[in-house]
C-alpha cells in the first residue's frame, strides 16, 4: 500500500484531535519522527503506531482502511447531538444522551470524550438545574482534563472557556465573564486557525453583549461589526441575525430608533431564514413596540 496515506491520516487526526506533532510525539518518539511520519518519508514501526493511534484516540485498523471506522463515525456523531441539542436548548434529551455515553467505555476511558460529557453536564446543571456551583465544578473538571501549559487552547477547551464566561455573564458578573471571553479571544488569535469558525463569531459576539450591560454601546457595536465581517468572508451564516439584533439593540439604548430597526429587520430576515421560531416571535414583538415610539 501506499504508506504516505498513514502519515496524512495521523496527520488529519492529530488536527482533528487538536495537539501538535510534539504533543502527539511526547513519550512515544521524537517530534522529528512524527514529522517525517506525516511527510510519507517513513513507515513508523507497529509499536509506534500503536502508541500514535491511542493517543489519537482511534483503533490501529483506522490508518489501514480507506475511510473512518465506525468508533471514529459513532464519536463524530454524537458531539454532532450534543452540539445540535445544546444549540437549541434541548437540554433534558442533551442530558438523557450524556447519561448513555457515561456507560461507554469510549467515552468514560479516553480524557477527551470524557470532557465533552463533563461540559455538556455543567451546561445542565446550570441552565436546567439552576446550580451556578455545581455548573462551574463540571466545566472546570471538563476543561482541566486535557489543559496543560506545554500546549496551545484546544476548540473545545476554548468553547468550555465560554461557557463558564456566560454562566458568569448570566450572574451579572461582567468583568470576571469578560476575563474569560478574554483568555479565548487571546487563544484564538495565537492559535490563527479555526476548525470550527463559528467560535470566533460566538465569542465576538458574546463579549458585545456584556459590553453593551457595561454601557460601551460603540465598543459592542465595533466588536458585531467584526463579527459579521468574519461571517461574510468565512460564509458562516449563524450569528448574522444575532449580531445585526445587537447593533439594533445597542442603537435602541442610544435613543437611536431609526438606526435601531434597520439593524432589526436585518436580524429578522437572517431569522426567517433559519426558521427561528423563538427569535422571530421576541423581534416581532419589539418592532411592533419600537415602531410606535417613532414619530410620525
Amino acid at each position: 500500500m501506499d504508506y504516505s496515506v498513514i502519515g496524512k491520516k495521523i496527520k488529519e487526526m492529530r488536527k482533528v484531535v487538536g495537539i501538535t506533532q510534539k504533543d502527539l510525539a511526547e513519550e512515544i518518539c521524537t517530534q522529528a519522527l512524527i514529522s517525517r511520519i506525516e511527510k510519507g518519508d517513513i513507515y513508523p514501526s507497529a509499536t509506534t503506531l500503536y502508541q500514535i493511534a491511542i493517543k489519537l484516540g482511534v483503533d490501529v485498523n483506522y490508518f489501514f482502511e480507506i475511510g473512518t471506522t465506525p468508533r471514529l463515525d459513532y464519536i463524530t456523531e454524537v458531539e454532532k447531538q450534543l452540539r445540535d441539542l445544546r444549540t437549541f436548548r434541548n437540554y433534558e434529551e442533551m442530558m438523557e444522551l450524556i447519561k448513555t455515553e457515561e456507560k461507554n467505555p469510549l467515552f468514560y476511558k479516553d480524557n477527551e470524550k470524557l470532557q465533552l460529557l463533563y461540559w455538556h453536564k455543567g451546561i445542565y446543571q446550570f441552565e436546567v438545574k439552576k446550580d451556578p456551583d455545581m455548573a462551574f465544578s463540571l466545566l472546570d473538571q471538563a476543561y482541566h482534563l486535557t489543559a496543560h501549559r506545554k500546549k496551545a487552547m484546544s476548540e473545545r477547551e476554548m468553547q468550555i472557556l465560554s461557557s463558564k464566561g456566560s454562566v458568569y455573564f448570566t450572574l451579572k458578573n461582567y468583568d470576571t465573564t469578560l476575563h474569560y471571553y478574554h483568555q479565548v479571544e487571546n487563544a484564538i488569535h495565537k492559535t490563527g486557525i479555526l476548525q470550527d469558525k463559528s467560535i470566533k463569531t460566538k465569542l465576538y459576539y458574546n463579549i458585545a453583549r456584556v459590553l453593551t450591560r457595561k454601557g460601551e454601546l460603540a465598543q459592542s457595536t465595533a466588536y458585531c461589526k467584526k463579527a459579521i465581517k468574519w461571517c461574510f468572508s468565512e460564509e458562516l451564516l449563524w450569528g448574522i441575525g444575532e449580531l445585526n439584533y445587537q447593533i439594533g439593540y445597542n442603537y435602541e439604548l442610544d435613543h437611536k430608533y431609526e438606526q435601531a430597526l434597520n439593524y432589526f429587520h436585518r436580524a429578522m430576515n437572517m431569522f426567517e431564514l433559519r426558521n427561528d421560531a423563538a427569535n422571530i416571535t421576541f423581534l416581532t414583538d419589539k418592532l411592533k413596540k419600537l415602531s410606535g415610539s417613532i414619530p410620525t
